[in-house]
C-alpha cells in the first residue's frame, strides 16, 4: 500500500518550464516501456504510434477565469471561476481577507458586478449579470498554474491552448495536447493513425497536492466530462481491431476511465471523482501521452499506476538527470500502460 510520501521527489526549480517552446512539436519526449527509457523528440510520435492506434484528445477551452476586484467595503479580492453552471452563474475561489458573505457584490475587473451567492465548500455561488462566457472573454485573464511566475500575456493566451480546443469550460490547460500542431496532426492522420475527443474541463484542483498520508482519505477534486456516442464507437472498432487506444493527457485518461467504470466505455457526460492510485486496473487505454506532473499530486499517482510505480520513479530520476522541462509548458513522455502497477 503506498503513502504520499512515496509520490515526493525533490525538483530543481530550474526545470520548471517559464514559458513554452517556440515550437510545439519541439519539445523533447521520453519514452517509458516498462524499464526501458528511451530519449527522443515530441516529432517522434509519429513513427511510436502505429496506423490504426486511436489519439483521444481533450477538446476543452481554457477559459480566462481571473479576475481581481473590490468588495462594497473596498476590500481587495481575487476570484479564480472553478466551474460555468449556466449562462449567468459560476462556482469560484475567492480570496479576501473575510469570506464575503451571501448578499455581498464584488466589482470586478472595474467593469462589471457579481452577486454572491450560497457556498459549496471552498467555492463560492457568484451570479454574473449578463452572459458569463461574454464577460470571461472580455475582462477576464489567463490562469497560468501557480508555478510560473509571471502574469500571462497575449503569447500564453494563445500557447496555453491547445490547437484543437473548442468546448470552453476549463481553467487549467490539457498540457499533454500543447505538443501538437497542425503539421504533426497532419503527419499522424497521413500514417494512418485516427482520433477522437473527448470533454473534460479541468479545474484548479489540478495543482492542488495530496495533503493526507493515507491516501484512502484524500478527498478528489471533481470535473466534469463528456464521452460521445461516436468516440465510443471509434474507441471499440480500434480495440476490435487490435490498435492502442492512446490518451493524450491525463485529463482525456480520466474521462475515458470515468465512462468506463461498468467494465467498457460508455457514452454520457457526468461529473466525476475518480482516483486512479497504484492497483488500479485501467479499462479503456492503453498508452499515454503526458507531461511531468508535481510531487504529491493525484497526477502522478495516476501514472505511476497506469506505468508502474518502479518505472516512474526510474523516468522521473532520468528526466532530472537529463534536465528535462517539468510541468505545464514542459517536456512529455509516452507510456505503455503495466496493469500490474
Amino acid at each position: 500500500m503506498y503513502s504520499l510520501s512515496d509520490f515526493d521527489f525533490d525538483l530543481p526549480p530550474a526545470l520548471i518550464a517559464q514559458t513554452p517552446l517556440p515550437e510545439r512539436s519541439a519539445s523533447r519526449l521520453l519514452q517509458v516501456d516498462g524499464a526501458t527509457l528511451t530519449d527522443r523528440r515530441f516529432a517522434d510520435i509519429v513513427d511510436l504510434l502505429a496506423p490504426g492506434d486511436l489519439l483521444v484528445f481533450n477538446d476543452t477551452r481554457v477559459l480566462k477565469a481571473r479576475f481581481y476586484g473590490v468588495k462594497a467595503s473596498g476590500g481587495k479580492v481575487e476570484v479564480l471561476v472553478e466551474r460555468v453552471l449556466d449562462n449567468r452563474t459560476v462556482h469560484a475561489q475567492v480570496r479576501a481577507s473575510k469570506s464575503p458573505p451571501a448578499g455581498t457584490r464584488m466589482r470586478l475587473a472595474d467593469a462589471f458586478e457579481v452577486v454572491v451567492g450560497e457556498r459549496f465548500g471552498e467555492f463560492f455561488t457568484l451570479q454574473f449579470p449578463s452572459d458569463v462566457f461574454a464577460l470571461l472573454d472580455q475582462y477576464g485573464s489567463l490562469p497560468l498554474p501557480p508555478y510560473i511566475d509571471h502574469a500571462a500575456d497575449a503569447y500564453d493566451e494563445t500557447r496555453y491552448q491547445t490547437v484543437y480546443a473548442k468546448q470552453p469550460g476549463a481553467v487549467a490547460a490539457p498540457t499533454a495536447g500543447l505538443h501538437f500542431d497542425q503539421a504533426l496532426l497532419a503527419a499522424l492522420q497521413a500514417r494512418g493513425i485516427e482520433h477522437a475527443f473527448v470533454t473534460l474541463h479541468v479545474g484548479a484542483g489540478t495543482f492542488q497536492p495530496v495533503r493526507v498520508e493515507n491516501l484512502a482519505e484524500h478527498n478528489m477534486h471533481s470535473e466534469w466530462y463528456t464521452v460521445s456516442a461516436e468516440t465510443v464507437a471509434r474507441v471499440a472498432a480500434v480495440k476490435a481491431a487490435g490498435g492502442n487506444v492512446v490518451a493524450v493527457g491525463t485529463t482525456s485518461m480520466r474521462a475515458l476511465e470515468s465512462a468506463s467504470q461498468s467494465g467498457s466505455l460508455q457514452a454520457g457526460s457526468a461529473d466525476t471523482k475518480l482516483f486512479i492510485t497504484p492497483g488500479y486496473t485501467f479499462k479503456t487505454v492503453n498508452r499515454l501521452i503526458t507531461n511531468f506532473h508535481l510531487p504529491k499530486s493525484t497526477l502522478l499517482m495516476l501514472v505511476s499506476a497506469f506505468a508502474g510505480y518502479a518505472h516512474i520513479r526510474a523516468a522521473y530520476a532520468h528526466a532530472i538527470e537529463q534536465q528535462y522541462r517539468f510541468f505545464s509548458y514542459g517536456d512529455a513522455m509516452l507510456l505503455t500502460c503495466d496493469y500490474h502497477a
